[in-house]
This record gives structure tokens, C-alpha cells and sequence, in this order.
């Protein structure tokens, strides 16, 4: 009789789920408390427990904890002092950047400021060529003035990233050591240990935003951690990382870069599952929130992956705007259209939506709660596809008048009625998450047409028909209770941990030996990681890949590797997995010029536990409960309102229709017709 526990805390709403082994699941969502994240991760978790009529040490399964806790400080830059070594005469690799223009034209682009500001990065004399021979050693005594005034000037954290560390970290390690035993309170990060990869100003974004992260996150899930002992929970907590796997917490709490894309990561995981338990191959997972929107593509059942992404962007849309982080992570694209986005008219009189955020404090004008902007939740309300008396079930009133209030006004600048500009914010907001899609699926050279629509999210099931329409597909699938659907996501995923380091090579001059000891490395460090995690080493196990391009590119293709590349020691193993990947991608095949392997990947993955829902479905075909009044598509459209606990398996719905439940709304359209299946998903078919 085990239970596990999951919590997701997003930007609007902390979302709850306690698995019994029989597969019944208990959930639970309630606001966001940004003041303190923890009193709304205890209070979810004792609405559900309380529900489940459960107790702590009832918990005997894992806890695993998703949280946008690393992202949050780095948008709001709310991180303490820290500092930067870095080999002397780069002190301005962070503002330097790579040079590159996200907009050729524009004169006045923008980027983020740097984490560490000028005058806390220091130079230090030392140099490691590219082949990894140390040219200078750091001098001790420059050193120790440097922890000196890094003491003097109240740094808490500290990052050192030194040229050409990914190939002999031992000059980073050495400095690391002296500075560790000089200023023992200060969080410590060295890039040769987060991010041992070529490009020198990816890597010290990587480790300053590591550093400028790890004194919030370590203590918060150390204090995560000792609470849930206190309170007699008898496991340690896991926590979610952007890679798609969990580890033990004080793993992560030092490895906060990892942690960034935690939340959206365990919803890709949930579509997932659910291809997997559907027999679905290819999939787009849609998942729109409170705060975004977030897309994923699943093809053969597994998440694309990069090993390159950005925070903190100038403009949201703009690869190039923000601060690299070259850590493996889901490859997702995401959208400022939640249900919190807000609505305004721009200076050239259109209207536009998001990607600023009402969030949960103040949150959307109809909370409540002293939001006065428009937002995409407002203008569902006023189009009657959300009921006002019903949202989470009753347990949190919505206003109306406000929501028209704040919607008329849009529309008064308009030149529009209320139910008109509702209807444009519902349309514009539709448009912008399909087009971002769009490009997202095409950049990485996905076919997008007809792909199944995996909608999840607060708000996703509301739009996802919508959106799915824009996107030339036919079917929208809403898993049982969508709302949560991330936080469920971290139940069904293994421990797992990703790790990298580059040794730029040609694949036909391969030094195995020099190989054999790069890959024992990680692979002994990422075991380490999965045994902290309560993984034994003979249920691990290990999966390879490796960044190959063609000599004179710039981009490298990850591409995987079918067995340990120690066992073969076949360089042209390698090369008959990348030239067909190659060409797959790009149309041509350039066979006359050699490869090189830039980087190395090794992931360490747990057991998956096997889990079927347990799915409880009326015999009964359910009646609409009532009819509604609905403007989404003509004025004042009587619409029938079902309740998703009575439909039974098998029932067809013809749109247009609403079905509701707790947490969320699925809009069926005109010409759409539902389905529920056995397990109790929602197919929505057009036609």
C-alpha cells in the first residue's frame, strides 16, 4: 500500500499529486506563494493528504519536487553577490558575449546585464593550452589577495571558469581548492564540473548562473529536505531536472542550472507516458499554464533533447537575447500566452497578448485579488467558456464584473464591444501559440501537420482545439485531470543524470585509451549521483551519444550512440551513425569531408516503475448538467455543460460542448466531436 507524492510549483499555481500504488491519485492546486515557496508546497500537500484521509509517514514511496524557484531568481535578479575568476585579460568574456546579433538590423539591440557585474570579475594568471597542457600554474599568493577582496567586498557565491578548463580542469581545481579552504561560507561553482564544454562564453554563463543560483537553491532544498524529516516523512526528496530525470536534492541544490526547466520538462514526460500507453508514436504535448504556454515534440515516444538553451531573454522569441546555459535539457518551445497573459493595445493601435503575466499576485482582474489588466483567463470568463462559480471547484470564486470591467476597457480602446474584445484576446492568443509551434517544429526539421495534440495544463484544454486546428491537426487528446498533469509527470520518470565534457577530435584519430578514461569519468560520476538517489548500481543504466559535425562547421548534431563506445573501440561505428543522421536532417551528405567528435554525452538512468491508472468510469453515458451562453465563436451560443466524472467510456459528445472539472475546462467547438476512452482520456476529433 505505497504512496507516493509530486509537486509542481509554477508561476501561477502549485499543483499536487499523491499515487497510491493501486494507481488511484489524489490531487490537489492551490496559488502560488512567491513570498515563501514552501508554505504553499505544505499546505498543498496537507489538502491532499487530508483528502486521502492519509499521513506522513504514510508517504513511503518517493517525494519528488518540480520547482521554478531557479528560474524565478534569475528573471528577477534576486540572487546575492557573486564573482568571477577568469583567466587574466577575459575579464569581459560575459559582456563580450559571442558577438552574435539575434537582429542583424536593429542598431539598439538589447541583451540581459551579466549576472556578475565588471567589478566582481577578477583575471588570474594562469593558462591551459587547448591540447590540456597547463602552460602556467595559478600563482598561490595572487590568489589569496584575490579571496581577500572577494571577502571585502561581501561575495557570497563564486564562479571560475578558466580558458580551455573542459580539457585539463586542473588549474580551475587548484584555485578552487584555495579559495574553498580561504572563504569556506562561499558557494563555490567551477565550470569544468557543470558545463566541461568548448566555447568559452557559453561555459562561464553556464557556471555564473550556477553560482549566481546555488546560495537559493542548496539552503531551499536542504531546508525542503529537513522539514519533510521533521514532519515524518520517512524518504528523502527528488527533485525534477531540465534533462527529464530526478535526483537526490543535494545534488541538485548544487546543480541549479539544471534545475531551470524542471516544471515544463515533467509535463513533456507525462505526454510521454501517456504515447506510450496510447500506442501513439508521434506526439505534440501542450501544455498552457497560468504564466506560458509550452509545446514539445515526441517522436518514437522520447522528447527531443538539446544541450543549448537560453533564460532570461531581452525578447522572448529571440534566440540569441538571453543567457546560454549549455545544459541537457527537453528541447521546448515556450510561449508568454498562459491564462495570466496580459492583454494591451500597442503603439500602433493592434492588439497583443503577453508575454507579460498577471501571474497569481495581483493574477487576472476576475481573482480578485487587485489585478486591474486584462488577461487571457479574463477574456475565457467573459466569453462564458470558464464558469465563474465552478473554478477549482467552487473552493475559488471568480468575478465576472471584473473581468468585463477590465475587458471593456481593452475594448473600449478598441473600439470594440466586451464580448468582441474577449474574442480577439482568445483569437490573438490561439494564433501566437500555433505560430510559435510552427517554428519551433520546422527549425528542427519536424513535420508538424497532423500531429496528435497532447493538451494538459490549466488552460491548455480550454484553447488546445484551437490551436490544434491552426496546426492542421485533427485530434486532441486530454488525459484525466490535465491540470496537474506535470506534477503526475515527475511520477512516471526515472532517476536519471546527464552528463558532458568535450575532446575535440577527427572520429579516424581517436586515442581509445584518452577515450576509455574521459568516459569512465562520467560514468562513475553519474552512478554517484543515482546511488545518492537511492538507485543501486546494478539497476542502472548507461546511455551514450556524442556532438559530431563535419571539419569547418560551426553546429554540431548530437546523435546517439547505440552501445558503450568502450566495448567496440570502432571509430566507424561512430561515422555510419552520423552521416545518414546528417543527411536525414539537412538533404546532404558531404561524405568526402571528416568528421570530428566535439563532445561526449553519457546519461545514467534508473528503473522506471511501471504504472497503470486506475480508472473508475460510470456505466451511464452522462447528461449535460445545464446549458451556458457562450460568444467564443457567434454572440450568446447556448452551449451545453457536462461534467467529466459522469461521462463513461466510450460516450461521444458533439460539439460545441463544455466538459468540466476541479481544476480545469475542455472547450469542444463547433464541427469537433469528443470521445472518452477507456482510460478516460478525451479524444477531440475534427469532423
Amino acid at each position: 500500500m505505497t504512496y507516493s507524492l509530486a509537486v509542481d510549483i509554477g508561476g501561477t499555481f502549485t499543483d499536487v499529486v499523491l499515487r497510491h500504488s493501486s494507481g488511484v491519485l489524489t490531487v490537489n492546486k492551490v496559488l502560488t506563494t512567491h513570498h515563501d515557496l514552501l508554505e504553499g508546497f505544505f499546505d498543498s500537500v496537507s489538502n491532499v493528504m487530508k483528502a486521502a484521509k492519509v499521513s506522513p509517514r504514510d508517504i513511503d514511496g518517493v517525494v519528488v519536487h518540480a520547482t521554478t524557484i531557479v528560474t524565478n531568481v534569475l528573471i528577477e535578479r534576486k540572487g546575492p553577490p557573486t564573482a568571477l575568476l577568469v583567466t587574466e585579460g577575459f575579464r569581459d568574456v560575459l559582456h563580450i558575449r559571442n558577438e552574435h546579433r539575434y537582429e542583424m538590423y536593429d542598431p539598439q539591440i538589447e541583451f540581459p546585464d551579466p549576472l556578475v557585474p565588471s567589478e566582481l570579475t577578477f583575471g588570474v594568471a594562469e593558462r591551459v593550452r587547448a591540447d590540456g597542457a597547463v602552460l602556467r600554474a595559478p600563482d598561490e599568493k595572487q590568489v589569496e589577495a584575490l579571496a581577500g577582496k572577494l571577502k571585502a567586498k561581501g561575495v557570497a557565491s563564486l564562479a571560475i571558469c578558466f580558458l580551455n578548463s573542459y580539457a585539463n580542469p586542473d588549474n580551475e581545481r587548484a584555485v578552487g581548492k584555495q579559495v574553498a579552504a580561504l572563504l569556506p561560507d562561499v558557494f563555490l561553482t567551477l565550470s569544468s564540473d557543470v558545463a566541461p564544454q568548448i566555447r568559452e562564453y557559453p561555459r562561464a554563463s553556464t557556471a555564473a548562473v550556477n553560482a549566481y543560483t546555488m546560495p537559493i537553491s542548496l539552503p531551499y532544498l536542504q531546508g525542503l529536505s529537513e522539514r519533510l524529516k521533521r514532519e515524518g516523512f520517512p524518504n528523502s526528496p527528488l527533485i525534477m531536472l531540465s534533462s527529464g530525470g530526478v535526483v537526490g536534492a543535494e545534488t541538485a541544490g548544487r546543480n541549479p542550472a539544471r534545475m531551470i526547466e524542471s516544471g515544463p520538462a515533467a509535463g513533456a514526460l507525462a505526454g510521454c507516458h501517456y504515447a506510450e500507453v496510447l500506442g501513439i508514436q508521434r506526439l505534440m504535448s501542450f501544455d498552457m499554464g497560468g504564466t506560458t504556454a509550452k509545446a514539445c515534440l515526441i517522436e518514437d515516444g522520447e522528447p527531443l533533447i538539446t544541450g543549448l538553451f537560453e533564460v532570461d531573454r531581452r525578447w522572448r522569441f529571440k534566440e540569441g537575447s538571453g543567457l546560454p546555459v549549455t545544459i541537457p535539457s527537453i528541447d521546448m518551445i515556450e510561449i508568454g500566452a498562459g491564462g495570466g497573459s496580459i492583454a494591451r493595445v500597442d503603439s500602433l493601435g493592434l492588439l497583443k497578448v503577453g508575454p507579460d503575466s498577471a501571474g497569481s499576485a495581483p493574477g487576472p482582474a476576475c481573482y480578485g485579488r487587485g489585478g486591474t489588466s486584462p488577461t487571457v483567463t479574463d477574456a475565457d470568463l467573459v466569453l462564458g467558456l470558464l464558469d465563474a462559480n465552478n473554478f477549482l471547484g467552487g473552493d475559488m470564486k471568480l468575478d465576472r464584473k471584473a473581468a468585463e470591467a477590465a475587458v471593456g476597457k481593452l475594448g473600449d480602446d478598441l473600439g470594440l464591444s466586451c464580448p468582441q474584445a474577449a474574442r480577439g484576446i482568445f483569437r490573438v492568443v490561439t494564433e501566437s501559440m500555433a505560430a510559435a509551434v510552427r517554428a519551433h517544429a520546422t527549425d528542427r526539421g519536424v513535420d508538424w501537420r497532423g500531429m496528435p495534440l497532447f493538451a494538459f495544463g490549466g488552460a491548455g484544454p480550454v484553447h488546445a482545439c484551437e490551436v490544434a486546428a491552426l496546426l492542421q491537426s485533427s485530434e486532441v487528446i486530454v488525459p484525466p485531470q490535465p491540470s496537474v498533469l506535470s506534477a503526475f509527470g515527475t511520477l512516471v520518470t526515472s532517476v536519471r543524470f546527464d552528463l558532458v565534457r568535450s575532446d575535440l577530435v577527427r572520429v579516424n584519430e581517436l586515442d581509445w585509451v584518452r577515450v576509455d578514461r574521459i568516459l569512465g569519468e562520467l560514468t562513475r560520476e553519474a552512478t554517484a549521483a543515482l546511488k545518492e538517489a537511492g538507485c543501486s548500481e546494478d539497476t542502472v543504466t548507461l546511455i551514450f551519444a556524442a556532438d559530431l559535425r563535419y571539419l569547418g562547421q560551426q553546429s554540431e548534431l548530437t546523435v546517439p550512440l547505440d552501445v558503450d563506445p568502450r566495448t567496440h573501440h570502432d571509430s566507424n561505428r561512430i561515422v555510419d551513425v552520423f552521416a545518414p543522421t546528417y543527411k536525414r536532417l539537412y538533404g546532404v551528405n558531404p561524405s568526402h569531408v571528416p568528421i570530428e567528435l566535439v563532445t561526449w554525452r553519457v546519461t545514467a538512468r534508473g528503473p522506471i516503475i511501471p504504472f497503470n491508472r486506475a480508472m473508475n468510469l460510470t456505466v451511464t453515458p452522462g447528461e449535460p448538467k445545464g446549458t451556458r451562453e457562450v460568444h467564443a465563436w457567434s454572440d450568446g451560443l447556448g452551449v451545453p455543460v457536462y461534467d467529466r466524472s459522469t461521462l463513461a467510456a466510450g460516450q461521444s459528445i458533439k460539439g460545441p460542448a463544455i466538459i468540466e472539472e476541479r481544476e480545469t475546462t475542455t472547450v469542444i467547438p463547433p464541427a469537433w466531436t469528443a470521445t472518452v476512452d477507456k482510460l478516460g482520456c478525451i479524444f477531440t476529433r475534427k469532423g
